[in-house]
């Protein structure tokens, strides 16, 4: 899997979340919005691997997890993302919003259309900040 796929599936999974939401599967929703950030923060991560180089094997490793936190750390965005939380209030809490997702939630059934459409508007706002780093 390369940068361009991880970033075509960020976006082909926000628009399943879309059809999602549209037919209130809110759990299923939720699950894929988290999941198009994701895609998005690993797009980023990519941008550190290059032909012909060896990658560093922590940085790798770290690469296989579902830790939206994480993945922010090993993309190198942490600073830049506390920085634009800093000058916009708005863009914090969106990603207060969306920074607790993990994988397991694939399991909840118990998410409300408010939890998934603010899921939504948060993502939304998240990924088009991260769409200028990938």
């Amino acid at each position: 899997m390369d940068r361009l796929q991880l970033q075509r599936l960020s976006e082909l999974r926000l628009r399943d979340a879309e059809v999602l939401l549209e037919g209130q599967r809110w759990d299923a929703a939720y699950y894929l919005l988290g999941y198009s950030v994701e895609c998005a923060l690993k797009a980023c991560v990519a941008k550190q691997f290059r032909a012909d180089d060896v990658p560093d094997r922590k940085l790798v490793n770290s690469f296989y997890t579902h830790e939206l936190d994480k993945l922010l750390d090993i993309a190198e965005l942490q600073m830049d993302m506390e920085r634009e939380a800093r000058t916009d209030s708005d863009f914090a809490i969106n990603w207060a919003t969306v920074k607790d997702w993990n994988e397991t939630v694939r399991y909840d059934e118990n998410r409300t259309g408010v939890d998934a459409w603010e899921m939504y508007d948060a993502v939304k706002r998240v990924l088009q900040w991260l769409k200028t780093r990938w």
